[in-house]
């Protein structure tokens, strides 16, 4: 398959969806002509929505944007960017602490890929703590804490799970 340098993959579990993560996949849009935003099943993280769940409400946040295709994925991604002809990977660096598993993923990915290409997109300092798993935590307890931080569809939707959850 032809790689295409203008179609670029933004993969991830997005369980849920952040303003972070919109926050890359905005600016991604600005310099590809599609950004296809691939969400993961990811068992092993015992996501708290199903694959098809989290597609829909980034759809729903990246609704009326044409250059953003969302879809999800199963099995490697380097297999998945070549089915689709893309040559860039788009990957969300938070803190340093972030570094070390993107490195060896991009390494690998290399191993396996040599032709795709990664780059790093860094979060606007107001989303740079801001995780999937930390807005979880904090809307087990409070949803109403994380509407800051995740798109208002996606706020509704962490208040519905976890309605009477409290511990």
């Amino acid at each position: 398959m032809i790689r295409n340098m203008s179609i670029a993959i933004y993969a991830g579990t997005f369980d849920p969806v952040t303003n972070g993560h919109m926050d890359v996949i905005h600016r991604a849009a600005k310099l590809f002509d599609t950004v296809i935003v691939a969400v993961a099943p990811s068992a092993d993280k015992k996501p708290l929505f199903t694959a098809s769940e989290r597609v829909g409400m980034i759809r729903e946040a990246c609704a009326g944007d044409p250059k953003i295709v969302v879809e999800s994925f199963d099995g490697l991604l380097v297999d998945y960017a070549k089915s689709r002809g893309a040559a860039v990977l788009i990957r969300g660096l938070r803190v340093i602490s972030d570094f070390e598993y993107e490195f060896q993923m991009t390494q690998m990915n290399r191993e396996l890929q040599p032709s795709l290409e990664t780059i790093f997109f860094m979060p606007t300092k107001d989303y740079a703590f801001t995780s999937s798993t930390i807005v979880k935590q904090v809307a087990r307890f409070d949803p109403a804490k994380v509407a800051n931080y995740v798109p208002p569809h996606v706020a509704e939707a962490l208040r519905k799970q976890f309605r009477g959850h409290g511990d």
